[in-house]
């Protein structure tokens, strides 16, 4: 796409909602003091031509901060796999159009990032392949797109905004298919709780407060409590463990959220929760 150039982007159901989180990344990238500095999501959102405020209504500062938080620790969890692997390869699971590897990218890993033909479409557009990123068009669920990641490499496989989408079976059958491949290597993914699971089956969950849009049924749901079960998808997932919320702006996001993950009682309350899991 040639600079200043708009392009159009036309999508529903659950890639619609690569719009929404790029929505969102943008509005927090551009606070005085963001906790995601974010700006290709600032300048993805000037050139496409979609009705952002139109589909999902006004931008909200609380729930834009939320989810910028949501895709620090992400960030946060490459940094580190890249810190002790710099020469490793990042496979980006459906992440549509995220700009992580302009973040993060140490210029000497490889990345691949695996989408669903329509979304690679529209990734090649608007974020076209480098040397050390490809596209492939395919789905997460076809577990042919390992034998594209090279195994002299170490792996991280991120799954941001796609586990809640699958039915739990095929959350099993793809994290079995990570582990029993990429021994040594590990997936970040999220989870929403039971509760926003069930909203969302039911068709009650809004984005934003006013808004038109309702957000896409998610399947599967895991409590906080229940994260360990995770492991029982095969017997090389190691270890899993709930990855920290960084701290933001305010008093929930600065001193609330973060602990939350923390108390028992509380915990299954937040919306989601990022968790990385090890593969021996």
């Amino acid at each position: 796409m040639a600079d200043g150039e708009s392009w159009k982007v036309q999508l529903d159901g659950v890639p619609e909602t690569l719009l929404w989180n790029l929505y969102h990344r943008a509005h927090e990238a551009s606070q005085p003091r963001p906790v995601l500095a974010d700006p290709k999501a600032v300048e993805l959102v000037e050139r496409i031509d979609y009705p952002f405020q139109e589909t999902f209504g006004p931008t909200n500062d609380w729930l834009a901060q939320g989810q910028a938080l949501r895709v620090r620790s992400f960030d946060l969890a490459v940094r580190s796999f890249l810190t002790e692997h710099p020469d490793g390869t990042v496979v980006a699971l459906a992440e549509g159009l995220e700009t992580q590897y302009w973040r993060v990218d140490n210029g000497r890993a490889r990345w691949l990032c695996v989408e669903l033909p329509e979304t690679a479409e529209v990734r090649r557009s608007l974020l076209p392949e480098e040397d050390r990123q490809r596209i492939l068009a395919r789905s997460a669920l076809d577990l042919s797109w390992r034998d594209e990641v090279d195994p002299s490499r170490p792996v991280l496989i991120t799954a941001q905004g796609l586990l809640m989408y699958l039915r739990p079976p095929e959350v099993r059958e793809l994290i079995a298919g990570c582990a029993e491949r990429f021994g040594g290597g590990a997936l970040v993914f999220d989870a929403v709780p039971r509760w926003f699971s069930a909203r969302t089956l039911r068709g009650e969950m809004r984005t934003t407060a006013g808004s038109g849009y309702t957000t896409p049924p998610m399947p599967w749901g895991l409590d906080a409590g229940e994260l360990q079960r995770v492991r029982t998808a095969h017997p090389a997932v190691a270890e899993v463990r709930a990855l920290r919320l960084p701290r933001g702006r305010g008093l929930y996001y600065g001193a609330v959220a973060p602990v939350l993950g923390r108390v028992p009682a509380v915990r299954n309350l937040r919306p989601t929760m990022t968790a990385i899991a090890r593969f021996s």
